[in-house]
């Protein structure tokens, strides 16, 4: 069978592509081993954020009297609230089933391995080899979690963020080692369900690639929330002999040993390039990575490789927008590299992070002068009506030019705010034609502007 495009893996980095592709007129097959939709619909971004739902719903029970609301007995059904979540996943799924059949695309089941001569082998789930030839082959296979040697998973005990999804029952309690956005986001999840649940972090800040501001906010907040947090600490060994799990850990006082009934490692993903063909073709690879050029070209015509395989954020829409660009730039379309840079992150705990561009420390080493201003959700009508005052807005322009430099937030809902700083840096926008913008009133979206009208001493409700 030949092809113009064969995609292997069906993430949104390679679902977006081949339909990209497909809309673009191309003869298109995506190869996919699992399910349709990849890492990111059934055992990440869309699961992850159903059982993010439950928790936020049981602990709106648990505060009804905030509200003026009277509940007399209420209770969670774990089992329930991880059944709920696997509906979501599979739901998405078979959306993605769908987008194939609509954009006239092959879904070839089996794990797929790229030969020289633009070939692909796909072996089915009996053993079968069946060899495809595209013009262009665009490799898009992900990444999984990453197992440190001093960490290993069993799945049971210790376990990776597939497992921690879908667990048998509730644990009493767990520690997470990790606290990025996968590891804060199990963490409130777990919390908010009653597990007692205990943060270890190498770094001296969790969620140590965001500002500083809001990394001391997420900390004192999920601190409030009863979530126990160890920084500048390691696990250096564990032990699985008993009935749960006793964890070896490095401190600056020294060692202490926690006890848990589980282990969550959210250390960060290891791409899945190995036994894909990489090395029988000739692909060249650093430290993990697939290297690529600025339209995602393997050093090897005719392969391409997009998402978590090769350098750049490791997120879904960066997957999504590396694909569309590759497929359009072979369509031989007009297209500019992606601005890696201008590249929105959020973590879906409560409160939320969104941020986009430097971070203050990064700004003032670049060297620039720096105007910085911060509304807090305190002085936030909207917050204060909706009762999540915690939190603020932190945008940081370059005082020469008016440039926004950095946008960070930490509150309810700010994931679904931080589109309008990423639009604005793209448009080049000053700050102050975002304070003469007007904003919706009362909405939690007003903070961007009043956060930069303090930034230029003209806020109003500070």
């Amino acid at each position: 069978m030949k092809y113009d495009i064969i995609v292997l893996g069906s993430g949104p980095g390679g679902y977006v592509t081949a339909i990209r592709a497909s809309q673009l007129g191309f003869k298109v097959a995506v190869i996919e081993k699992e399910n349709l939709g990849g890492i990111c619909l059934n055992w990440g971004c869309i699961p992850t954020k159903a059982l993010l739902k439950s928790a936020q719903v049981f602990d709106y029970l648990k505060h009804a009297s905030d509200y003026g609301l009277t509940i007399e007995k209420f209770d969670k059904d774990f089992n329930a609230v991880v059944s709920r979540s696997r509906g979501v996943a599979d739901g998405m799924s078979k959306g993605v089933q769908f987008l194939m059949k609509k954009n006239k695309i092959d879904v070839i089941n089996g794990f797929g391995k790229v030969k020289p001569g633009k070939k692909v082998d796909v072996t089915d789930k009996d053993g079968k080899v069946i060899e495809y030839t595209a013009d262009n082959i665009i490799i898009a296979t992900g990444a999984r979690s990453r197992e440190l040697p001093n960490l290993p998973q069993d799945g049971k005990k210790v376990i990776g963020y597939r497992q921690a999804m879908t667990l048998p029952e509730q644990p009493k309690s767990i520690i997470v080692v990790g606290s990025g956005a996968i590891g804060v986001e199990f963490a409130h999840f777990y919390n908010s369900m009653g597990t007692q649940v205990t943060i270890v972090e190498f770094m001296p800040n969790i969620v140590p690639v965001e500002d500083e501001d809001i990394s001391k906010q997420m900390e004192r907040s999920m601190k409030k929330a009863g979530i126990t947090i160890m920084t500048n600490a390691s696990v250096e060994k564990v032990d699985t002999s008993g009935n749960g799990v006793k964890a070896t850990v490095k401190t600056a006082k020294g060692e202490e040993i926690l006890e848990a009934d589980i282990v969550l490692s959210a250390v960060g993903i290891k791409s899945n390039i190995e036994n894909i063909g990489l090395e029988e073709v000739g692909i060249a690879t650093d430290r993990d990575k697939v290297l690529v050029n600025k339209y995602y070209e393997t050093n090897i015509p005719g392969y391409f490789a997009i998402g978590d395989i090769v350098p750049g954020q490791a997120l879904a829409h960066v997957a999504s927008a590396e694909g569309i660009l590759c497929v359009e730039k072979l369509a031989g379309l007009h297209v500019e590299p992606l601005d890696y840079g201008n590249v929105p992150g959020c973590t879906y705990a409560t409160p939320e992070i969104a941020s986009v561009g430097l971070t203050e420390k990064q700004a003032k080493e670049k060297g620039y002068e720096l105007k910085i201003g911060k509304f807090p959700f305190s002085a936030s009508g909207k917050a204060q009506a909706s009762g999540a005052p915690d939190g603020f807005v932190k945008v940081i322009f370059d005082a020469k030019y008016g440039e926004w430099l950095g946008c960070h937030m930490i509150g309810a809902g700010v994931t679904d705010m931080i589109a309008e700083a990423v639009v604005a840096r793209k448009l080049e926008t000053t700050g102050h034609e975002i304070i003469k913008s007007i904003h919706p009133h009362p909405t939690m979206s007003e903070a961007i502007m009043e956060a930069a009208a303090a930034a230029y001493d003209e806020v109003i409700h500070l």
